[in-house]
């Protein structure tokens, strides 16, 4: 009987996980067509009834073993076949931190690997919108953490900083960097939020390193704030700096930020 739904092309619901660790990513080894022996990311398909965020924690749960904390990242288009039949995606990608230790389900995946970030070759991972995740990944969340914790550090030497919040800071705004010989040597940051009156963002964490500082490095990471915030519409650009930090506040006014007379204050929820 010829089914006129199915002649739609309406994409099937998929999700993905996208698991970091020390700078590598975890892929899983497929054990059936299509795309048997290559490299996959944990996830599959929605079931009736459930939403994305549902349906990821159960693919991680029956492939992985464990729960895992998610953030979303975005929708990928891609496809998929059955019996040789090809028909639309739309992957919903998450990044997720694990809460547990991994235990491979074998009946799904052979093995898995961690694989640098920067070393993915895209032609070994399964399926079309995975290979746009991992692109995604390669585009935005290669970066040495290492050299990131020291940069950091120089602005709180007792920041304690998880790689995963990293990612989280990333998908939740805009990360500038800035690099010198291939070594990163400053960062900064901005999130946008919407209130009432306008939408503004705030600027966080502007660092250059120790060691590079005096070459105007810090202001390319402010204006290049400020363009993502302009391209955004960003209304209003708020940030707070400490008054020892002569440089920095000198900086800020010179590009255009105006001292904002308030109290401000900080409540630490525990």
């Amino acid at each position: 009987m010829e089914c006129d739904i199915c002649n739609f092309e309406n994409p099937k619901g998929s999700v993905s996980a996208v698991i970091i660790k020390e700078g590598r990513i975890l892929v899983l080894k497929r054990i059936e067509e299509p795309f048997n022996d290559m490299w996959d990311l944990p996830g599959g398909y929605i079931d009736a009834g459930e939403t994305p965020e549902q349906a990821i924690k159960r693919e991680i749960k029956e492939e992985l073993g464990v729960d895992a904390n998610i953030d979303f990242i975005g929708c990928f288009p891609g496809t998929a076949s059955w019996k040789d039949k090809e028909f639309p995606i739309i992957s919903h990608a998450y990044i997720a931190e694990l809460t547990g230790e991994l235990k491979l389900n074998t009946s799904e995946n052979s093995s898995f690997n961690w694989i640098p970030i920067s070393d993915i070759n895209l032609k070994e991972i399964a399926f079309d919108s995975n290979k746009r995740i991992v692109e995604y990944v390669k585009n935005n969340f290669s970066i040495n953490f290492e050299e990131l914790k020291k940069l950091i550090t120089q602005l709180d030497a007792s920041a304690d900083i998880k790689e995963i919040n990293l990612f989280r800071s990333i998908l939740n705004g805009y990360m500038s960097r800035k690099y010198a010989d291939g070594k990163l040597v400053g960062v900064g940051w901005i999130f946008p939020r919407r209130t009432l009156l306008r939408k503004q963002a705030v600027i966080e964490d502007v660092v250059v390193d120790s060691s590079q500082r005096g070459k105007g490095y810090g202001k390319e990471i402010t204006l290049d704030l400020m363009r993502w915030a302009q391209e955004n519409a960003i209304e209003v650009i708020e940030l707070t700096s400490g008054s020892h930090r002569i440089a920095a506040n000198e900086l800020y006014k010179k590009v255009g930020f105006q001292l904002h007379q308030t109290n401000h204050y900080l409540y630490k929820v525990e």
